[in-house]
């Protein structure tokens, strides 16, 4: 990898960076891009390239994901958390936890989670079954 391309990488971290510590506020492209010290049109095209994503939304993929620990974590309602993790409306914050998640706030807080298990028996859930295999080998 050139420098050139490492030190664009670094700065674009940078950004994000302090995109992820202040994922609450508002999205403001013209200090991220000062911070990855380029032009906003430039931040834009460069960040989307690097992570594969707009900044927007990287930011509202970032705000989405912190709900979804808060919904499973507290009884705190959905409007509160929406307006918590940099949210203004309830509709769009709706919607694009749908588009992430697959399913709305309200639907994800009641289906609930699983909690954490230790690897042995996920790996031993996740295996695939060999019955096929052996049938298919007996068969033969």
């Amino acid at each position: 990898m050139s420098q050139a391309v490492e030190d664009c990488n670094r700065r674009m971290l940078r950004a994000r960076d302090a995109m992820d510590r202040t994922y609450a506020q508002p999205l403001d492209i013209p200090a991220l891009a000062r911070i990855a010290v380029v032009s906003e049109a430039h931040f834009i095209r460069t960040f989307h390239a690097t992570f594969g994503e707009t900044p927007h939304r990287y930011l509202q993929r970032r705000r989405v994901e912190r709900s979804m620990f808060l919904l499973r974590e507290t009884t705190r309602s959905v409007t509160d958390i929406c307006l918590d993790v940099g949210f203004t409306s309830l509709g769009t914050f709706s919607r694009t936890f749908r588009e992430i998640v697959g399913e709305s706030p309200s639907v994800y807080r009641s289906r609930g989670v699983a909690r954490a298990v230790p690897t042995c028996f996920t790996m031993a859930w996740s295996r695939p079954s060999s019955f096929g295999e052996a049938t298919a080998a007996s068969a033969r």
